[in-house]
């Protein structure tokens, strides 16, 4: 509940010098972020001894729907989804509905990850990709040295 209502004559200035003045100018990793009202999906990042795990959100898609991309240790996710329908009553009436929706993602991957292993699968609205780790950046086991 809000205590104050406020009556703007120019909501689009208010919004952009909000979002000018509310927005962090030294962060640049700001924009790989997903705010949770916007249509850009989230996205969960896990890292294990073994690899990382991209898990993202992205319900009524088909895994045609999706692209995965490595370039130059780039990671990049894009979807694009086009639904029409058409249904007609008669001869009079006419109605035609579709929607279109697309997103692309990117995220920089770190020299540890072997990139010919990536392997990435949807399933009940999630898209997950596995990003094993190379065998040198995996944590050793420590060692017991004799002492002579």
């Amino acid at each position: 509940m809000t205590l104050i209502r406020r009556n703007e004559n120019y909501p689009t200035w208010s919004n952009f010098f909000n979002e000018f003045f509310n927005h962090d100018w030294a962060d640049w990793k700001q924009n790989n972020y997903s705010d949770p009202n916007t249509t850009l999906p989230s996205v969960n990042i896990k890292e294990s001894t073994d690899q990382f795990e991209v898990e993202m959100a992205v319900p009524g898609m088909e895994k045609e729907n999706f692209k995965v991309e490595l370039n130059n240790n780039y990671l990049t996710i894009s979807a694009e989804n086009k639904k029409e329908s058409e249904q007609k009553e008669g001869e009079r009436y006419t109605r035609k509905e579709f929607s279109y929706s697309s997103f692309s993602r990117t995220f920089a991957l770190p020299e540890l990850v072997e990139n010919d292993k990536i392997e990435a699968k949807y399933n009940n609205g999630i898209l997950k990709i596995s990003i094993p780790k190379r065998e040198e950046a995996k944590p050793k086991p420590v060692k017991l040295i004799d002492i002579a």
